[in-house]
């Protein structure tokens, strides 16, 4: 009988102080990922805003979709491209990707850690 009475008391001294000693490797965990995952892609959207705020006509730039232009015209939601000589699509501000440097190709992304 004292076996039985050995073996719980230790488990009910415990319990508060396990119950929050679980929660340690949660709360681990999710600042893991918001450090490795979170804040970084946060980060890389707020410069690929700012960058879509600061256009000017005459940037080279490329869209999602792969197009490269210059940029010719631009209103608040609307960006229009020469893609070719007189050759003009319009696409919408949030589908520019990023710029291209002097070479023609797409600037690679900044490092977002830091």
């Amino acid at each position: 009988m004292t076996g039985v009475a050995y073996a719980a008391g230790p488990a009910a001294g415990m319990g508060g102080a396990g119950g929050i000693a679980s929660f340690v490797p949660l709360i681990l965990i999710f600042a893991v990922f918001y450090f490795m995952l979170i804040r970084p892609q946060q980060k890389q959207a707020k410069q690929l805003q700012q960058f879509l705020n600061d256009l000017k006509t005459g940037n080279k730039v490329v869209t999602k979709g792969g197009i490269h232009g210059t940029i010719t015209r631009l209103t608040d939601s609307v960006v229009t491209l020469e893609i070719a000589e007189n050759v003009r699509i319009k696409v919408s501000r949030s589908s520019i990707a990023g710029p291209l440097t002097k070479e023609g190709l797409p600037a690679p992304p900044k490092p977002v850690g830091g």
